[in-house]
């Protein structure tokens, strides 16, 4: 699902990022572009990062957040992703007064809650292979992406 979902406009590699709002507003705009999303999702997304955030420590050198947010915010389903040339800092799911540095950024807008939690689980099946998260990360093309997503898949 996540394959057919990930738009590859929609897909930033080695970002530049100042910091978690950079990279969840770039990715919203890729996807508003394209029209998964409302105006409103950027805004909704960083609210709800705020009040319930999406980093998670992978345990190896690289980690990763999923931020998302409610679907009335949300046309039609598409993931986004960005690897970031640098880390950037997002809270911790569990324990949000712990900050993350993050290098990969999975945003998701699915327009059913139920969508969203099988998502989260198929996300979080790949990240839990630090080779997976390496390749991800280290990617030079946007094919090399979905190359490693379609095998992780298979």
């Amino acid at each position: 699902m996540l394959t057919q979902l990930l738009d590859p406009d929609a897909i930033v590699l080695q970002y530049p990022a100042q910091d978690a709002q950079d990279v969840i507003r770039l990715l919203s705009q890729k996807l508003l572009a394209k029209g998964y999303v409302h105006e409103s999702f950027a805004d909704a997304a960083l609210a709800r990062e705020a009040e319930l955030p999406t980093g998670l420590i992978l345990g190896g050198d690289i980690n990763a957040a999923i931020p998302h947010t409610d679907v009335e915010h949300v046309i039609k389903p598409a993931v986004a992703l960005a690897t970031l040339a640098q880390p950037v800092i997002f809270r911790h799911m569990i324990n949000p007064d712990e900050e993350v540095p993050v290098r990969l950024v999975f945003l998701m807008a699915l327009e059913e809650p139920k969508s969203q939690v099988t998502m989260l689980q198929e996300i979080a099946s790949i990240l839990q292979s630090p080779q997976l998260v390496k390749q991800l990360a280290d990617a030079a093309s946007i094919d090399e992406i979905t190359k490693i997503l379609l095998q992780a898949s298979a």
